[in-house]
C-alpha cells in the first residue's frame, strides 16, 4: 500500500463548494474501504447468483419491455456523470496547468486535499454498486448475457475500490475520464430508450471515446510507474498497483478494439444479436436501449 503523507499541491478556486462536499475526509473513507473490502466479494457472489438465477427464471417467461424505466435509469446515470465530471475535471486541469504532468499521475491530492474532487471520487466508488442494476435490465429483457458483460461489471467494481484504498494518484485521470465518457454514453442510451433516432456516427464516436479512454488509462499508469522506477519513490504507483491497473485497462482495450473492428471495420454486416452482444461488452452500462 502506498504511504500517505502531506503534499503541498494547490486546489482550484471553485466558485462554490457545497456543504456535503465539505464533509469529505479521505482517511475515514480509506479505512472503511480497507476494513470492508471483503464485502465486495460477497456482493459479487450475490450478483452472479441473481443474474444467472434470473436468466434461468426468465428462460420460460416472456421478456419485459422496460423502456420507460431504462430511459429513466440511464438519464439518472447520465446526470450523475455530468455532475461528477464538472466537479472532478477542474482539479485535473488545475494540477496539469499549475503543477505539471508528473504531479497529475504521482500526487494524489485529488483524494487527500481537495474536498470537491475527493467527494466526487468517493461518489464514483460507491456508484459501482448501483451500476450492477444495469445487468438486470438485460436479464429481464432477455438480451444475451455473455461472459465479458459480467466480467466487466465485476472487475470495474473491484478495481475502483482497490485503487481508492491504495491511494493511487492516477485516479484523478481514471475517474474524470470515466465520468466524461459515461455522461455521453448514458445520455445516448436514455435517448435510444425513448426511441429517438440517432445517427450511427454517435455510436461510433462513443466507441472511439472508450478506446481513447483505455489508451490514456494505460498511458498514465505506465508513466506513473516509470517515474516510480526512475527514483521518484514519492510517486503513488507501486509495482502491485501498476500490474493491477495495467491489466484492467489492457483487457478493456482489447474488448473495445474488438467491438470497433467487428462493427465498423470488418466489412461484414453484424447480425442484430451480435451488435447487442458487442454493445454489452463495450460500455460500463453494458446494456442496449433498443
Amino acid at each position: 500500500m502506498n504511504k500517505v503523507h502531506d503534499i503541498q499541491i494547490t486546489v482550484p478556486n471553485y466558485s462554490h463548494v457545497f456543504n456535503i462536499e465539505k464533509t469529505y475526509f479521505y482517511p475515514d473513507n480509506q479505512a472503511w474501504i480497507t476494513n470492508n473490502f471483503s464485502y465486495c466479494f460477497y456482493c459479487c457472489g450475490i450478483y452472479l447468483i441473481l443474474i444467472f438465477g434470473g436468466k434461468y427464471y426468465m428462460s420460460s417467461r416472456p421478456k419485459f419491455n422496460l423502456r420507460g424505466p431504462l430511459a429513466l435509469w440511464s438519464g439518472l446515470l447520465a446526470t450523475f456523470s455530468i455532475i461528477g465530471f464538472s466537479r472532478t475535471a477542474p482539479e485535473l486541469f488545475h494540477v496539469l496547468q499549475h503543477h505539471g504532468f508528473y504531479h497529475s499521475v504521482c500526487t494524489p491530492s485529488n483524494l487527500l486535499e481537495d474536498c470537491v474532487s475527493g467527494f466526487w471520487s468517493w461518489m464514483f466508488i460507491l456508484s459501482k454498486i448501483p451500476e450492477l442494476i444495469d445487468t438486470f435490465f438485460i436479464v429481464l429483457r432477455k438480451q444475451p448475457l455473455i461472459f465479458l458483460h459480467w466480467y466487466h461489471h465485476l472487475s470495474a467494481f473491484l478495481f475502483v475500490w482497490y485503487i481508492y484504498a491504495e491511494t493511487v494518484a492516477t485516479t484523478r485521470w481514471y475517474f474524470t475520464m470515466n465520468y466524461f465518457v459515461h455522461s455521453v454514453m448514458y445520455s445516448y442510451y436514455s435517448l435510444k430508450a425513448m426511441q429517438y433516432k440517432l445517427p450511427k456516427s454517435v455510436a461510433v464516436m462513443i466507441t472511439m471515446l472508450q478506446i481513447v479512454q483505455m489508451i490514456m488509462g494505460g498511458t498514465v499508469t505506465t508513466a506513473a510507474y516509470y517515474y516510480r522506477k526512475s527514483g521518484h519513490f514519492e510517486c503513488y504507483m507501486s509495482q502491485e498497483n501498476f500490474i493491477v491497473c495495467f491489466f484492467v485497462y489492457f483487457s478493456y482495450l482489447v474488448i473495445f478494439v474488438k467491438l470497433f473492428y467487428k462493427n465498423y471495420l470488418s466489412g461484414k454486416s453484424a447480425t442484430e444479436d451480435e451488435k447487442i452482444r458487442f454493445a454489452e461488452i463495450a460500455t460500463y452500462a453494458n446494456k442496449k436501449a433498443n
